[in-house]
């Protein structure tokens, strides 16, 4: 079953169309990636789907149009954004961030649940509970951005260069945890990363943009197997 279907997205900000035609679907509980070049429009496309950018086309979730609505109205369906650059409130606690990823739940037992599950997920936020956001590594912060967004449960997370500015080591573990998140919650996602050989070890499939179109789309296994996609993206 498809979850979100992109077809024809469009997206400008101001005069200058940044997306001419994305399309693109991600299946219930699959994991899907972005491939592209700086200013491919792979960020954009996530800022389409979740509302942030006035696009047009269609973004259908769960058999819902939802292009059009507010980022609120987007999450409260079901879809977590954790956008490029983190963006964890620095003068809340780890614990406090998680809870404010659950502003929409009224479920208390279950929040607390889940706040020990995303402990459990990145040990490294159990050892900093009670510290700020603003204390912790660029790593913890993204490990933390991660759990504030699936603190609300959602069907969909879109992953936004999850492994930006981390070490090589940094990043594998925040994409082991994320693998590990995929397999025990069936939580589907999308994922824009610079690091395609990071990114083929969680997604099942990828399309490819340039210029702010689809232009190729396919398994991981097929995609590592083409000699272009090797040169520019896998430094092959």
């Amino acid at each position: 079953m498809t979850l979100l279907e992109l077809e024809d997205v469009t997206a400008s900000y101001g005069p200058v169309q940044v997306l001419e035609g994305v399309s693109l679907s991600v299946p219930e509980n699959g994991a899907v990636g972005i491939l592209g070049a700086n200013g491919a429009g792979k960020t954009t496309t996530l800022r389409a789907i979740s509302g942030t950018v006035r696009a047009g086309g269609r973004i259908v979730f769960d058999g819902k149009d939802i292009r059009g609505l507010r980022p609120d109205q987007v999450a409260a369906l079901g879809i977590a954004h954790v956008p490029e650059g983190r963006g964890t409130l620095g003068d809340l606690s780890v614990r406090d961030n998680l809870r404010v990823g659950a502003y929409l739940r009224k479920d208390r037992k279950g929040v607390a649940e889940d706040i020990d599950f995303c402990l459990d997920l990145f040990p490294n936020l159990a050892e900093r509970i009670t510290s700020n956001a603003s204390a912790l590594s660029g790593g913890e912060q993204q490990m933390l951005a991660v759990g504030r967004a699936i603190m609300s449960k959602p069907r969909l997370l879109l992953l936004d260069e999850a492994s930006l500015g981390l070490a090589p080591s940094t990043a594998k573990n925040v994409y082991d945890a994320i693998r590990k998140l995929r397999l025990t919650s069936g939580i589907a996602m999308l994922v824009v990363e610079q690091n395609a050989n990071l990114a083929f070890t969680l997604v099942d499939s990828a399309t490819v943009l340039e210029t702010g179109r689809s232009v190729l789309t396919g398994t991981s296994a097929e995609l590592k197997g083409m000699d272009e996609i090797r040169r520019a993206y896998l430094g092959g």
